[in-house]
């Protein structure tokens, strides 16, 4: 494999993974990356480095922001972003990805991209169901800005460090996997 096609699915690992987080701020950053010629967009993705484009995900974006601050709004939003982080990170993936063929490209965009965001939403989820049920809804706000940062942090590290991003992603599955195997094994009855 190509170190090009190599770098490329790991900004699709690194960007998927931050549309798990919150589903246009990595959109948003393909956009810009893709207009200050940064990002190389594959066919038929070009159009998420337009104008048009830039202006839609902007508004997405801050309103998507906006709407985890405000409550009620912020539950309808977890509602509905898990299929839209999916399609995001799927998009995602498939837009970074260079050097395969289509078929390939988004084979890997709908397993890789689409389950690591899917994975991470997950885990963002369960985290804002707990800050809900020991806060009554107080800590949401945190939990939000933390969501924002690190969808933020994880689609510029992307784009500038894939590497970095894609270590980063990895990191993260492996601890909530080692959390959620040890409140399993706390779940589960002693036998003597």
């Amino acid at each position: 494999m190509e170190t090009e096609t190599l770098l490329s699915i790991l900004v699709g690992i690194g960007l998927s993974a931050a549309c798990g987080f919150r589903v246009f701020v990595p959109l948003l950053v393909m956009s810009i990356a893709s207009l200050s010629g940064h990002l190389t967009l594959s066919s038929g993705t070009q159009w998420v480095g337009t104008y048009p484009a830039l202006l839609a995900l902007a508004v997405a974006t801050i309103l998507e922001i906006l709407g985890y601050y405000i409550p009620w709004v912020d539950h309808f939003l977890d509602l509905i972003s898990t299929p839209a982080a999916i399609t995001a990170g799927i998009l995602a993936m498939g837009g970074a990805i260079h050097g395969m063929s289509p078929f390939l490209r988004w084979t890997l965009a709908v397993i890789a991209g689409g389950g690591i965001a899917g994975g991470v939403q997950a885990i963002t989820g369960m985290t804002r169901l707990a800050s809900a049920a020991t806060t009554g809804g107080l800590g949401n706000p945190l939990i939000a800005t933390a969501e924002l940062g690190g969808s933020t942090l994880l689609s510029v590290l992307a784009i500038i460090i894939p590497l970095i991003a894609a270590a980063l992603v990895f990191a993260l599955i492996y601890l909530a996997l080692t959390i959620i195997r040890k409140r399993k094994k706390g779940l589960q009855p002693n036998r003597a």
